[in-house]
């Protein structure tokens, strides 16, 4: 395209400095197009548009595509003469569809304002996960804003997995994810398969008001109950990356089997150190080792981390996939690792008796379990030891001899250990940090690849002294990038909303117990109160209600600071083989220590990508830990278990059994002869007529009466509530204060 001199009106867009280091022939950027039609008051056809913004011929194709490029993203519209028109001016929404099994679903909307309902008729034409714009057409019968769907933005399911069903001779595929309420017609001339065989379709049509969508099956994984299968559905249904790219694959290849003399270049050599790892039994990606020493009157703490960005380098194959999968998923029994095994279990991990690359966070740590100085620098080490969590506890706190024994020669330095992190400890206190006590558990496994049985997973000292040396080193970390004032991601816990806080204290309040601080209390306001009722006999009750009034952790740019761990300051340094974010921080800390910059991109965008990459990896194995959880309750129908109230809502209660470790539902109409009513401030199901009251954390007696592996629900029949409310008439429920309201 020959020169074409720019126009002072196109020089007034703000971004026409970016344009212009981005494009030879730079175009009004996205924003100034907005700023026009916006400024302009009405819809634009595209002779006043180029007229507008000084748009030559040479240039209409490539702005054409910048205008179709908007219209994909929702940013603009063109109604029916073709002119170009804002959405939210014709008062459109856009958002993203959120499935219900029953088929209706809602728009979550972009501009996080309330979500619209749309309806079984409306729904037929998207699917789960699909961007559109909507406009409010009303309110259903709720009182909820009601859409009409005005355009598809985007498809988000290109291929699905589910269930192939033959009816009357027509081949359908039911998908698993149950937010896709709609069957896809198998369309002929695709694999041949069976009824009941688990499949993936890959659409090539998607619906319309008219249609269903209709797919070509692409791929047979096997029989529903086939070992594994739960795995490969959750792999397909929640798009995990789980295949290498062969450019990955090549470029692992070519990485050395083990560190080479040149690797070792301007490193702190900390091979006669005796740094050991502690973890888990079944561990093969070891991150972390640690060693400490008495220093003066308190201690020298070193925390070594496996040296990830030494092998993955910005730009490369390996980090492109390492940011695209965010995180190793950890499913019972098989690892998605982030990085290929010959860097996650092989060249960074830390195995004992092999030099290895590491950073190493060097503290000196007060007897108050003050970190007074700290530094960070490049180091090789070789692991003296690959211990367990169970030998290191069997070793320091039980006093067994054998362990003892065992560990002899490495027992004065785990003695040291023991003393800094009664020292973390006493500051961790001090500091007023949240500690909920939650049961963790684990599945154990049949040769059949189904589980045997459901265990408590206890959580022992040992388990808290590498908790406590990894988060001095993670608040080392991000104290050190942000005072060289060099951006990360932050891992970042909110204080709770305050609508959340105002019902917690009311709640409270119920049971006789106040929540310092205000509107605004602080970590060690929580703290207080899980001291005070530790011993009383309501305490599961008291501590879900404040764990669930908490935010969800993130991250994000913007140092917000952390509240559950009292943090004005943290960061994720501790995992890199594991988690994208720590590779990211380790990043940072070489740039700071090479006195240059780190600029990976969007540092706002990068956050919000590995924030979701942490939540798809939790929904998928606990989707995993559900179907097998079904299938382990098959063969349990009409058996009694005592358990716990884990959730009420407004249709039932869910209740967690105790020998088992699995959560079921208790139906509303299985209550009992009487009208119940949800009452949301006290979590708990209120009958009307007799005042009984079935709230979270009571104990209960039930049967199991139906488990439904397709939908992995558990259903059970109320036998006895062991722990009753009082039958009184006050705690009114919600539809009472509602109508005294009304008075």
């Amino acid at each position: 395209m020959p020169a074409i001199e720019v126009s002072e009106r196109r020089r007034q867009d703000p971004f026409f400095a970016r344009e212009a280091t981005k494009y030879g022939h730079p175009l009004p950027s996205r924003e100034y197009v907005l700023q026009v039609l916006a400024e302009a008051g009405r819809p634009m056809p595209w002779s006043e548009l180029v007229e507008a913004l000084d748009i030559s011929p040479q240039e209409y194709e490539l702005f054409e595509r910048r205008l179709k490029a908007m219209e994909r993203d929702g940013q603009i519209l063109r109604n029916r003469r073709g002119a170009y028109l804002l959405p939210e001016k014709a008062d459109l929404i856009r958002g993203r569809v959120q499935g219900h099994p029953d088929g209706f679903g809602f728009v979550i909307r972009d501009d996080g304002g309330e979500d619209i309902f749309l309806g079984p008729k409306e729904m037929r034409q998207v699917l789960h996960g699909d961007r559109v714009i909507v406009r409010i057409a009303g309110t259903d019968r709720r009182g909820r804003p009601e859409g009409k769907i005005v355009e598809v933005l985007e498809r988000a399911n290109q291929k699905v997995v589910g269930r192939v069903l033959v009816e009357h001779g027509v081949t359908l595929v039911v998908p698993e994810d149950k937010r896709i309420a709609q069957d896809i017609l198998v369309a002929p001339g695709g694999k041949k398969v069976k009824p009941g065989q688990v499949v993936v379709v890959e659409l090539v049509e998607q619906p319309t008001k008219y249609a269903q969508p209709i797919g070509r099956i692409v791929e047979v994984l096997g029989d529903y109950d086939d070992p594994g299968m739960e795995i490969e559905i959750a792999l397909r249904k929640f798009d995990l990356p789980f295949e290498w790219p062969s450019e990955v694959r090549e470029e692992a290849r070519r990485l050395p089997d083990a560190v080479r003399r040149k690797d070792l270049a301007g490193r702190v050599d900390l091979r006669e150190l005796p740094l050991v790892t502690i973890d888990g039994e079944t561990a093969k990606d070891f991150d972390d080792a640690v060693y400490c020493e008495p220093q003066g009157k308190g201690f020298r703490l070193i925390v070594a981390i496996a040296d990830v960005s030494h092998y993955v380098h910005p730009g490369s194959a390996l980090d492109a996939e390492g940011f695209n999968r965010g995180n190793s998923v950890y499913f019972p029994r098989r690892v998605i690792p982030m990085l290929p095994e010959k860097l996650s279990n092989g060249l960074c991990s830390l195995v004992p008796h092999e030099d290895r690359l590491c950073m190493a966070c060097d503290m000196i740590v007060s007897a108050s379990g003050k970190v007074q100085r700290y530094r960070f620098y490049p180091a090789v080490m070789n692991s003296h030891a690959r211990l367990t969590y169970t030998e290191v506890a069997a070793a320091l706190y039980e006093g067994k001899e054998e362990a003892r024994t065992k560990l002899a020669e490495l027992l004065p330095h785990l003695q040291h250990l023991d003393a800094v992190f009664r020292a973390l400890l006493k500051a961790r206190r001090q500091r007023g940090a949240i500690d909920f006590e939650t049961v963790e558990t684990r599945i154990e496994f049949d040769e059949n690849g189904k589980i045997a049985r459901i265990v408590p997973e206890v959580r022992t000292d040992a388990h808290r002294l590498i908790e406590e040396c990894m988060l001095a080193a993670n608040v080392c970390a991000s104290e050190f990038l942000a005072e060289h004032e060099h951006p990360t991601l932050y891992r970042v816990h909110e204080p709770p909303a305050p609508e959340k806080v105002a019902a917690l204290r009311e709640f409270l309040a119920g049971f006789g117990i106040e929540l310092p601080g205000g509107d605004e209390p602080s970590p060690k306001d929580y703290a207080k109160v899980l001291e005070q009722i530790q011993q009383r006999p309501d305490a599961p009750l008291l501590q879900m209600v404040m764990l669930r009034s908490l935010k969800q952790a993130v991250y994000t740019p913007e140092n917000r600071g952390h509240f559950g761990l009292a943090y004005e300051a943290y960061a994720h340094f501790t995992s890199p083989i594991r988690r994208y974010p720590d590779l990211l921080v380790h990043r940072c800390i070489k740039a700071v220590l090479a006195g240059t910059r780190y600029e990976p991109g969007d540092w706002k965008a990068i956050g919000e990508h590995c924030s979701m990459t942490e939540r798809r990896a939790d929904e998928a194995t606990r989707e995993v830990i559900g179907w097998l959880k079904c299938y382990f309750m098959q063969d349990k129908v009409g058996e009694v278990y005592t358990g716990v109230v884990t959730a009420v809502v407004p249709f039932g209660l869910f209740v967690t059994l105790d020998e088992l470790f699995v959560e079921g539902l208790v139906h509303i109409s299985d209550l009992g002869d009487d009208y119940f009513h949800f009452d949301e401030r006290a979590h708990a199901l209120v009958g009307e007529r007799s005042g009984v009251r079935h709230r979270l954390a009571d104990r209960v007696k039930v049967q199991v009466v139906r488990v439904d592996l397709a939908t992995r629900k558990i259903d059970f029949h109320l036998l006895e509530n062991l722990s009753p409310a009082p039958t009184r008439r006050e705690g009114k429920t919600e539809r009472t204060r509602r109508a005294k309201g009304k008075r």
